[in-house]
């Protein structure tokens, strides 16, 4: 089980500055609305914080369109709201070195880009893509005999600590999870990988221990994963990792929230 508690706390507390504005084309009226800022947890996802941006735009928006979803945009690329924050940020600005914040993304309530995001109809779809990659997680980790065996209640209470951003409450379920399967290590590790500019994931089923018998090094990964690519940057939480780190400690210290590891890949 994870236990060092202070890599967690560290990382739970990741936030960042995001300026939000709206598009040009789609402000209706003579004036011109005000950007709007907000610290954002890493950890988090668009929809779960945005709230008080749509509530900041929509009346400058045609009344016509204020129904209409709203959607995000960094760069021309539609931001995935099933990702989590932190993971859309570091791919699209950590590339050797990361974008200048406050973070600027362009809000949207037209034209919705049906060919690249989903639909998020309510906040009930949220939880049950996050519910669903966690119940993936301990089926990789532990052949899900964790998961499907947690209570009604011990479900709500990991979405409701993600939801009002409570630490102890989320920690106190998940912790079940970060058990390892047999002895020392799970089973497969639960892992997305991204390549730096791409909103594309891969997956593969990773073993927390290699050929020879030794922990899995997140450089061993990478060659098996990518060796085409010389010494590659390995990015999750903005952070650079390096090469000699155990997968498995990885996966127990620094998976997001739906217990995956999120690697962007230079």
């Amino acid at each position: 089980m994870a236990n060092d508690t202070e890599i967690l706390h560290y990382l739970w507390n990741g936030k960042l500055a995001v300026c939000f504005q709206l598009d040009e084309q789609e402000i209706h009226g003579i004036q011109n609305p005000e950007p709007f800022y907000l610290m954002v947890p890493r950890m988090s996802y668009f929809p779960l914080v945005c709230d008080k941006v749509k509530k900041h735009f929509v009346k400058h928006v045609d009344p016509e369109k204020q129904e209409m979803e709203m959607w995000l945009e960094f760069k021309n690329v539609p931001l995935k709201w099933n990702y989590p924050i932190g993971v859309l940020y570091d791919l699209f600005t950590t590339d050797d070195k990361q974008v200048d914040l406050p973070w600027k993304i362009t809000v949207h309530f037209d034209n919705f880009p049906e060919d690249q995001l989903l639909r998020c109809s309510c906040r009930e779809a949220i939880e049950s893509n996050f519910m669903s990659s966690m119940k993936e997680a301990d089926m990789l980790k532990h052949r899900s005999q964790v998961f499907s065996t947690m209570q009604r209640h011990q479900h709500n209470q990991l979405w409701t600590g993600l939801l009002n951003d409570k630490f102890d409450q989320f920690w106190s379920e998940n912790k079940k999870l970060m058990e390892p399967f047999e002895g020392s290590y799970f089973k497969h590790i639960p892992v997305h990988f991204y390549r730096s500019g791409s909103s594309i994931m891969t997956q593969t089923l990773v073993k927390p221990v290699s050929e020879d018998g030794n922990q899995m090094t997140l450089g061993e990964l990478m060659k098996l994963n990518y060796p085409s690519v010389d010494n590659p940057k390995v990015f999750t939480h903005g952070i650079c990792i390096p090469h000699e780190t155990p997968v498995q400690w990885m996966s127990e210290h620094m998976s997001y929230l739906d217990n995956f590891l999120h690697l962007v890949v230079i």
